[in-house]
């Protein structure tokens, strides 16, 4: 495969293809690889001027990858360009020599668009220092094909060389130049063992998560995850980057208990497939459902208030902890007067993972009040008293 050198052997070898036709066309013609505004000859030439590359559509991601996941090379990578030559064509005007030379290289190009290795190997040998470029053993042979630019283009190509005349010129590209890095590849290790395994296509489907007895979520509440194909021979529920094993499963159920270590607040949960393999079997990135929310509420378990230097700090024991980062808002309500007096906190983050945190609240008056708290916007519950149907806790009694 072809190297760095490949380049300027693919402008080499046009060279050698056009020299003889372009000298039988005008004697005494020859052939240059000048920038267009340091050429100015008076005697006929074709001068060869490489203006542009540009990646090559159909091989530019052939070689990927190219390493592999420890970094060790896989293969050569392989870059492939496009080649844009210029070829302009000096001579006596009056004797029509650039319009002469211009239809020798036509025709030559036409009749003979491919570079041969016999081609190669003479730039090779007529330019030493391109020895060892490698152009000759590429599979694709370099193809040369004329570019229609539009005479707004040929003004704007000429327009980068600075205070030059325009001189008769045609634009050809060469395709495609592949190029390999001097990169020795690692052999990968022989394989030893093979292990073939095969699985339906059934990617588990949440549609909703409920609690088992209909009510708010919390912390008591056992997690129903209900959908499609949630059966599995390794089924784990995702809630707060842990995963758990589900109390049942069937292939449209899962049940689950609330785990402590989860926090109160707007949670999603995700149903994970897993899949052993290996020698020895370990566990593989499997199927993996939607995520589906649902709010878990925070249970008030005890809340006892004091006098501070400003309000009163409330202390508030919360099931499950309230986690770091978490925002608690508390809620007080009034209920044995007329109108009902409600007050809320600002909102408290919690610096620490604690059963318990401390809410200021002011202009609070004395009495005795339910107790709510926020945890990030998930909403504690009041209790029911059976024999009156009445809220009667929990409750803090306000100083």
């Amino acid at each position: 495969m072809s190297n760095y050198l490949a380049i300027a052997t693919v402008t080499a070898a046009l060279r050698q293809v056009l020299l003889l036709p372009v000298k039988d066309a005008v004697g005494g013609s020859d052939i240059g690889f000048n920038r267009p505004d340091a050429t100015s000859s008076t005697t006929p030439l074709v001068n060869i001027y490489l203006y542009q590359i540009t990646p090559n559509v159909a091989y530019r991601n052939a070689d990927v990858p190219t390493r592999r996941s420890d970094g060790s090379l896989a293969q050569r990578p392989q870059a492939a360009f496009d080649l844009h030559y210029l070829l302009t064509f000096h001579g006596d005007d009056t004797k029509l020599e650039p319009q002469r030379l211009l239809g020798a290289v036509a025709t030559t190009l036409h009749a003979q668009p491919l570079l041969s290795t016999d081609n190669i190997n003479n730039a090779v040998t007529s330019f030493g220092f391109l020895a060892g470029s490698g152009l000759d053993t590429q599979i694709e042979r370099i193809r040369f094909t004329p570019t229609g630019l539009s005479l707004e283009e040929f003004s704007k190509l000429w327009s980068v060389f600075f205070q030059v005349e325009y001189s008769l010129s045609a634009a050809y590209q060469a395709s495609v130049v592949l190029m390999e890095s001097t990169d020795t590849p690692v052999p990968a290790p022989p394989v030893l063992a093979r292990n073939l395994y095969v699985a339906p296509l059934n990617t588990p489907s949440i549609s909703q998560v409920v609690s088992q007895d209909g009510k708010p979520v919390t912390s008591a509440s056992t997690l129903l995850v209900q959908g499609t194909h949630l059966r599995s021979a390794n089924t784990l529920l995702l809630i707060e980057d842990q995963q758990f094993t589900p109390a049942s499963i069937s292939d449209t159920q899962l049940s689950l208990p609330i785990p402590g270590t989860i926090h109160a607040g707007v949670k999603g949960v995700q149903v994970l497939q897993p899949m052993d393999m290996g020698t020895p079997a370990t566990a593989h990135r499997g199927f993996e459902s939607n995520i589906a929310p649902f709010v878990l509420c925070p249970t008030v378990s005890a809340a006892t208030a004091a006098a501070a230097a400003t309000g009163t700090d409330v202390t508030v024991h919360l099931t499950p902890n309230i986690g770091v980062g978490q925002r608690a808002v508390l809620l007080l309500d009034n209920v044995s007067v007329t109108p009902r007096q409600s007050y809320a906190s600002p909102a408290v983050v919690s610096s620490v993972d604690a059963d318990s945190i401390v809410i200021n609240i002011t202009n609070v008056p004395t009495g005795t009040y339910l107790v709510r708290v926020q945890v990030d916007g998930a909403e504690s519950l009041l209790t029911l008293n059976s024999a009156t149907h009445l809220l009667d806790g929990p409750s803090v009694v306000m100083p």
